[in-house]
């Protein structure tokens, strides 16, 4: 967990600079949300490099030859058979990070893993965001620095609401939230948001997006198993009511 930790204290949210590079592997990979993607990396800086890989005879990718031009997004096929495009994709990327001036790395597919080379990246200190649907990998999904389901998202940007019992049930989720709340509370077990946010991002790839909600406390607030409040008009705590109820009774 910790390989991210130092990619992820120079946050490309605070830089509007951030030198990108786009690879899209268009066989694995919804044209429709090319607009969202773009706008995403919008927060993080300038996406520098832009180049989308497959079989462009292939009828399945005809929606992304409609987008190339008008997005400049330079197309590769240099060679056929399986899984070519993945490896052209990996070898320009690997290419990139030793040639080209770039601070984040950007990979959009649902479908092969590219583990490996987001590890690389990882290693070379850069911020690696991810781009897919949902049955992308888990490997390459946790491995990210921040990873996006672009199915769970409309082109006008609204996030689709998930039932909520689907999210407590999440234990994975469930667990990681504590962890978070217990490592910035204080003696009343209050934990800034803020602080939460920061923590959760050095060690995963969480976006709340993927639940279905726009910000993260509005994610905290749907589970009743958090209690919240706020200071100064502006400054939101969150604690566990478990956690606060055992120490009660300690």
């Amino acid at each position: 967990m910790g390989k991210k930790s130092d990619t992820l204290k120079r946050n490309p949210i605070l830089k509007d600079k951030e030198k990108i590079a786009l690879f899209i592997d268009a066989d694995n990979a919804p044209a429709a949300k090319i607009d969202i993607i773009l706008s995403e990396l919008a927060r993080y800086g300038v996406v520098n490099i832009l180049k989308a890989y497959g079989n462009w005879k292939s009828p399945c990718i005809k929606p992304w030859e409609d987008v190339l031009h008008e997005y400049a997004i330079q197309q590769f096929d240099l060679t056929k058979g399986k899984n070519a495009s993945d490896i052209a994709l990996v070898i320009d990327a690997m290419d990139i990070l030793y040639t080209k001036d770039v601070d984040t790395i950007c990979l959009v597919s649902s479908d092969c893993d590219f583990t490996p080379l987001v590890t690389r990246a990882l290693a070379d200190g850069k911020f690696v965001i991810g781009f897919g649907e949902r049955k992308a990998p888990m490997a390459f999904v946790n491995s990210c620095s921040k990873f996006l389901f672009l199915d769970d998202i409309e082109t006008d940007e609204k996030p689709r609401q998930k039932r909520k019992p689907s999210i407590k049930s999440d234990t994975k989720l469930m667990n990681m939230l504590r962890q978070a709340i217990e490592a910035s509370e204080d003696n009343n077990g209050w934990a800034n948001l803020s602080s939460i946010g920061s923590h959760i991002s050095n060690h995963a790839s969480f976006d709340q997006r993927n639940y279905g909600f726009k910000k993260v406390s509005d994610l905290f607030a749907s589970i009743d198993l958090f209690e919240m409040k706020q200071t100064n008009g502006s400054v939101t705590w969150v604690r566990n009511k478990k956690r606060v109820k055992q120490s009660e009774t300690a």
